[in-house]
Protein backbone atom coordinates (compact mmCIF):
# COMPACT_ATOMS: atom_id res chain seq x y z
CA UNK A 1 0.00 0.00 0.00
CA UNK A 2 1.62 3.22 -0.95
CA UNK A 3 0.98 5.69 1.34
CA UNK A 4 3.02 8.51 -0.25
CA UNK A 5 0.14 10.50 -1.44
CA UNK A 6 1.57 14.25 -0.99
CA UNK A 7 2.25 15.84 -4.06
CA UNK A 8 4.66 18.91 -4.89
CA UNK A 9 1.07 21.11 -4.68
CA UNK A 10 0.35 19.75 -1.30
CA UNK A 11 3.37 20.59 0.32
CA UNK A 12 3.49 24.14 -1.24
CA UNK A 13 0.00 24.59 0.07
CA UNK A 14 1.06 22.95 3.63
CA UNK A 15 4.09 25.52 3.67
CA UNK A 16 2.40 28.72 1.94
CA UNK A 17 -0.81 28.03 5.42
CA UNK A 18 2.11 28.00 8.08
CA UNK A 19 3.88 30.76 6.84
CA UNK A 20 0.99 32.57 6.64
CA UNK A 21 -0.35 31.37 10.31
CA UNK A 22 3.04 32.34 11.87
CA UNK A 23 2.93 35.86 10.49
CA UNK A 24 -0.76 36.59 11.49
CA UNK A 25 -0.04 35.77 14.85
CA UNK A 26 2.86 38.47 14.94
CA UNK A 27 0.31 40.97 13.99
CA UNK A 28 -2.38 39.18 16.53
CA UNK A 29 -0.09 38.65 19.07
CA UNK A 30 3.33 41.32 18.74
CA UNK A 31 6.36 40.33 20.61
CA UNK A 32 7.61 37.26 22.25
CA UNK A 33 4.00 36.43 23.49
CA UNK A 34 3.41 33.76 26.15
CA UNK A 35 -0.19 33.73 24.89
CA UNK A 36 -0.87 29.69 24.45
CA UNK A 37 -2.69 30.13 21.21
CA UNK A 38 0.52 32.87 19.70
CA UNK A 39 2.52 29.36 20.96
CA UNK A 40 0.90 26.76 19.27
CA UNK A 41 0.51 28.76 15.87
CA UNK A 42 3.90 30.32 15.91
CA UNK A 43 5.12 26.10 16.29
CA UNK A 44 2.69 25.42 13.66
CA UNK A 45 4.37 28.36 11.58
CA UNK A 46 7.45 26.22 11.54
CA UNK A 47 6.18 23.95 9.43
CA UNK A 48 6.94 26.98 6.58
CA UNK A 49 10.86 26.74 6.69
CA UNK A 50 12.53 23.36 5.91
CA UNK A 51 9.56 22.72 3.48
CA UNK A 52 10.63 25.79 1.63
CA UNK A 53 14.38 25.40 1.96
CA UNK A 54 13.60 21.80 0.29
CA UNK A 55 12.00 22.75 -2.56
CA UNK A 56 14.50 25.71 -3.49
CA UNK A 57 17.33 22.81 -3.22
CA UNK A 58 15.22 20.79 -5.06
CA UNK A 59 14.49 23.50 -7.65
CA UNK A 60 18.12 23.94 -8.14
CA UNK A 61 18.50 20.40 -8.86
CA UNK A 62 15.87 20.36 -11.67
CA UNK A 63 16.35 23.64 -13.04
CA UNK A 64 18.14 23.99 -16.67
CA UNK A 65 19.29 26.95 -16.11
CA UNK A 66 20.83 27.78 -12.85
CA UNK A 67 21.87 31.09 -13.31
CA UNK A 68 18.55 32.14 -13.88
CA UNK A 69 16.85 30.06 -11.45
CA UNK A 70 19.53 32.04 -8.62
CA UNK A 71 18.40 35.58 -10.79
CA UNK A 72 14.99 34.83 -9.92
CA UNK A 73 15.25 33.89 -6.42
CA UNK A 74 17.77 37.16 -6.04
CA UNK A 75 14.64 39.65 -7.86
CA UNK A 76 12.16 39.02 -5.16
CA UNK A 77 14.72 39.16 -2.44
CA UNK A 78 14.31 42.71 -3.54
CA UNK A 79 10.84 43.14 -4.31
CA UNK A 80 10.24 41.50 -0.83
CA UNK A 81 13.16 43.71 1.03
CA UNK A 82 10.01 46.40 1.89
CA UNK A 83 7.07 44.88 2.40
CA UNK A 84 9.20 42.65 4.96
CA UNK A 85 10.39 45.36 6.96
CA UNK A 86 6.74 47.24 6.98
CA UNK A 87 5.32 44.23 8.36
CA UNK A 88 8.51 43.71 10.88
CA UNK A 89 7.79 44.99 14.27
CA UNK A 90 10.52 47.44 13.81
CA UNK A 91 8.63 49.67 11.37
CA UNK A 92 5.98 50.43 13.95
CA UNK A 93 8.90 52.07 15.98
CA UNK A 94 11.24 53.51 13.48
CA UNK A 95 8.84 54.28 10.03
CA UNK A 96 10.64 54.37 6.93
CA UNK A 97 14.06 54.17 8.44
CA UNK A 98 13.71 50.38 9.16
CA UNK A 99 13.77 49.21 5.38
CA UNK A 100 17.36 50.63 5.46
CA UNK A 101 19.47 47.73 7.07
CA UNK A 102 21.64 47.94 10.39
CA UNK A 103 20.07 51.33 11.04
CA UNK A 104 17.39 50.74 13.85
CA UNK A 105 17.55 48.09 16.71
CA UNK A 106 20.60 47.41 19.69
CA UNK A 107 22.24 44.83 20.41
CA UNK A 108 22.03 42.15 18.39
CA UNK A 109 18.61 42.90 17.44
CA UNK A 110 20.86 45.60 15.23
CA UNK A 111 22.21 43.07 12.94
CA UNK A 112 19.00 40.12 12.54
CA UNK A 113 16.02 40.26 10.38
CA UNK A 114 17.22 42.71 8.58
CA UNK A 115 16.45 40.98 5.13
CA UNK A 116 13.72 38.81 4.04
CA UNK A 117 14.13 34.87 4.28
CA UNK A 118 14.38 35.36 0.53
CA UNK A 119 17.72 36.51 0.92
CA UNK A 120 19.01 33.67 2.72
CA UNK A 121 17.49 31.24 -0.22
CA UNK A 122 19.53 33.21 -2.43
CA UNK A 123 22.57 32.77 -0.04
CA UNK A 124 21.82 29.35 0.19
CA UNK A 125 21.81 28.72 -4.08
CA UNK A 126 25.17 30.21 -3.93
CA UNK A 127 26.75 28.07 -1.45
CA UNK A 128 25.19 25.34 -3.75
CA UNK A 129 27.17 26.69 -6.95
CA UNK A 130 30.26 27.07 -4.90
CA UNK A 131 30.02 23.63 -3.37
CA UNK A 132 29.11 22.01 -7.19
CA UNK A 133 31.88 23.83 -8.61
CA UNK A 134 35.00 21.66 -10.34
CA UNK A 135 36.97 25.15 -10.77
CA UNK A 136 37.52 25.68 -6.73
CA UNK A 137 39.63 23.82 -4.41
CA UNK A 138 38.22 22.54 -0.79
CA UNK A 139 39.44 25.43 1.23
CA UNK A 140 38.20 27.67 -0.75
CA UNK A 141 34.97 26.57 -1.09
CA UNK A 142 34.76 26.51 2.67
CA UNK A 143 36.59 30.09 2.89
CA UNK A 144 33.24 31.59 0.29
CA UNK A 145 30.58 29.71 2.04
CA UNK A 146 31.90 31.06 5.33
CA UNK A 147 31.94 34.83 4.12
CA UNK A 148 28.22 33.98 2.29
CA UNK A 149 27.59 32.81 5.85
CA UNK A 150 28.57 36.76 7.20
CA UNK A 151 26.45 38.51 4.29
CA UNK A 152 23.46 35.84 4.76
CA UNK A 153 23.59 36.57 8.89
CA UNK A 154 21.03 39.79 8.64
CA UNK A 155 18.20 37.63 7.12
CA UNK A 156 15.64 36.42 8.54
CA UNK A 157 15.95 32.63 9.64
CA UNK A 158 19.91 34.33 9.45
CA UNK A 159 22.48 32.29 8.06
CA UNK A 160 21.02 29.14 9.23
CA UNK A 161 18.44 28.85 5.97
CA UNK A 162 21.47 29.49 3.83
CA UNK A 163 23.15 26.33 5.47
CA UNK A 164 20.18 24.18 5.74
CA UNK A 165 19.46 24.48 2.00
CA UNK A 166 23.31 24.09 1.48
CA UNK A 167 22.94 20.45 3.56
CA UNK A 168 19.41 19.56 1.58
CA UNK A 169 21.04 20.55 -2.28
CA UNK A 170 24.78 18.88 -1.62
CA UNK A 171 23.32 15.82 0.61
CA UNK A 172 20.71 15.01 -2.00
CA UNK A 173 19.49 10.97 -2.06
CA UNK A 174 20.76 10.88 1.63
CA UNK A 175 17.61 12.08 3.77
CA UNK A 176 19.53 10.68 7.38
CA UNK A 177 22.52 13.40 6.95
CA UNK A 178 19.91 16.05 5.36
CA UNK A 179 17.70 15.85 8.57
CA UNK A 180 20.92 15.65 10.55
CA UNK A 181 22.90 18.35 9.56
CA UNK A 182 19.65 20.63 8.99
CA UNK A 183 18.75 20.03 12.99
CA UNK A 184 22.71 20.63 13.64
CA UNK A 185 22.06 24.47 12.19
CA UNK A 186 18.70 25.14 13.48
CA UNK A 187 19.94 24.25 16.80
CA UNK A 188 22.53 27.02 16.51
CA UNK A 189 20.17 29.01 15.94
CA UNK A 190 17.20 28.54 18.08
CA UNK A 191 19.85 28.40 21.00
CA UNK A 192 20.95 32.09 19.99
CA UNK A 193 17.05 32.97 20.06
CA UNK A 194 17.22 31.10 23.12
CA UNK A 195 19.82 32.88 24.94
CA UNK A 196 20.19 36.45 22.92
CA UNK A 197 15.94 37.13 22.52
CA UNK A 198 13.82 34.62 24.23
CA UNK A 199 13.62 31.32 25.73
CA UNK A 200 10.51 30.10 25.04
CA UNK A 201 10.74 31.33 21.25
CA UNK A 202 14.16 29.32 20.82
CA UNK A 203 12.26 26.49 21.79
CA UNK A 204 9.58 27.38 19.26
CA UNK A 205 12.63 26.68 16.45
CA UNK A 206 12.56 22.88 16.94
CA UNK A 207 8.86 22.72 15.84
CA UNK A 208 10.80 22.40 12.23
CA UNK A 209 10.66 18.52 12.76
CA UNK A 210 6.81 18.84 12.41
CA UNK A 211 7.75 19.07 8.80
CA UNK A 212 9.35 16.05 8.27
CA UNK A 213 6.27 14.05 8.73
CA UNK A 214 4.59 15.96 5.38
CA UNK A 215 7.99 15.60 3.96
CA UNK A 216 7.85 11.90 4.65
CA UNK A 217 4.66 11.56 2.41
CA UNK A 218 5.55 13.33 -0.32
CA UNK A 219 6.10 11.11 -3.73
CA UNK A 220 8.11 13.23 -5.41
CA UNK A 221 5.82 14.44 -7.91
CA UNK A 222 3.83 17.20 -9.32
CA UNK A 223 0.25 18.16 -9.52
CA UNK A 224 -1.12 16.69 -12.79
CA UNK A 225 -2.94 19.12 -13.36
CA UNK A 226 0.13 21.12 -15.67
CA UNK A 227 -1.60 24.75 -15.44
CA UNK A 228 -1.45 24.61 -11.50
CA UNK A 229 1.80 23.92 -11.89
CA UNK A 230 2.64 26.47 -14.04
CA UNK A 231 0.89 28.99 -11.64
CA UNK A 232 2.55 27.20 -8.34
CA UNK A 233 5.97 27.68 -10.08
CA UNK A 234 5.32 31.80 -9.36
CA UNK A 235 2.44 31.37 -7.11
CA UNK A 236 4.89 31.59 -3.31
CA UNK A 237 7.67 34.43 -5.15
CA UNK A 238 4.44 36.54 -5.70
CA UNK A 239 2.24 35.22 -2.90
CA UNK A 240 4.97 36.13 -0.45
CA UNK A 241 5.82 39.56 -0.53
CA UNK A 242 2.09 40.48 -1.34
CA UNK A 243 0.94 38.88 1.96
CA UNK A 244 3.87 40.62 3.86
CA UNK A 245 2.32 44.11 2.69
CA UNK A 246 -1.28 43.27 3.34
CA UNK A 247 -0.19 42.60 6.84
CA UNK A 248 1.84 45.17 7.29
CA UNK A 249 -0.57 47.60 6.26
CA UNK A 250 -3.31 46.12 8.82
CA UNK A 251 -0.53 46.01 11.64
CA UNK A 252 -0.42 49.99 11.19
CA UNK A 253 -3.61 50.64 11.53
CA UNK A 254 -4.14 48.48 14.33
Amino acid sequence: MNIKKLNKLHLQLIAILAMTIDHLTWLIYPGYSNNVIAIIMHIIGRLAFPIMAYFIAEGYHYTRDKKKYLLRIFIFSLISHVPYMIQSMSFKEYGWLAIIPFATGEGITRFLNQASVLWAYFIGLLMLMINDSNKLKNWQKILIIFLLCIVSFPADWSSIAALVILSIGSNRGKPFKQIIWSLFYVSIYALVYLFALDLIYGLIQFGVVLALLPLYFYNGKKSNNDRINRIMKWAFYIYYPFHLLILGIIGLFL
